[in-house]
């Protein structure tokens, strides 16, 4: 081949070809969706954030029966415990970061196979099996990684 019908090699375009429609792919459910969710420990941080802006939003408006020094000794009450609460979460939060992470996917886990079970459950009660004998298995989803079937009850 001659020199002029040869076309230079980038080594890396594969990895930006795929870096750039990752973040295409990215922008459009971010359109589409939203923002994601941020890690637990943002999320725990934007709930403290919003328990304490409502807590700090308390006025006579919600409570027309306390009297004008009530409301107001009522308010700085709340805004101490505001504090407080901050005072208390935040370096939790920022110390333990992964853990609170961790505890989200543990969650997650835990959530994922209580489904499991109660739609193994509800699909052997509406196949009507006798009492006392669980229903063969009828699919992958009915068994576990041997093969063999899994009885949760």
């Amino acid at each position: 081949m001659s020199d002029a019908t040869e076309k230079p090699v980038d080594a890396d375009a594969w990895e930006k070809a795929c870096a750039e429609d990752l973040a295409e792919e990215k922008a459009r459910r971010r359109a589409e969706h939203g923002a994601p969710p941020g890690s637990a420990a943002e999320e725990l941080k934007k709930l403290v954030d919003a328990v304490a802006e409502k807590l700090s939003g308390f006025s006579g408006a919600q409570a027309p029966f306390l009297g004008s020094v009530a409301q107001g000794t009522a308010e700085q009450v709340a805004k101490q415990a505001v504090r407080q609460v901050r005072n208390v979460v935040e370096p939790v939060i920022e110390r333990n970061s992964d853990v609170f992470d961790h505890l989200a996917a543990a969650g997650s886990e835990l959530l994922a196979a209580y489904r499991s079970a109660v739609e193994g459950q509800e699909r052997r009660w509406t196949q009507g099996a006798p009492e006392g004998r669980p229903p063969e298995p009828r699919g992958p989803e009915d068994e576990g990684p041997g093969g063999e079937h899994i009885d949760l009850d």
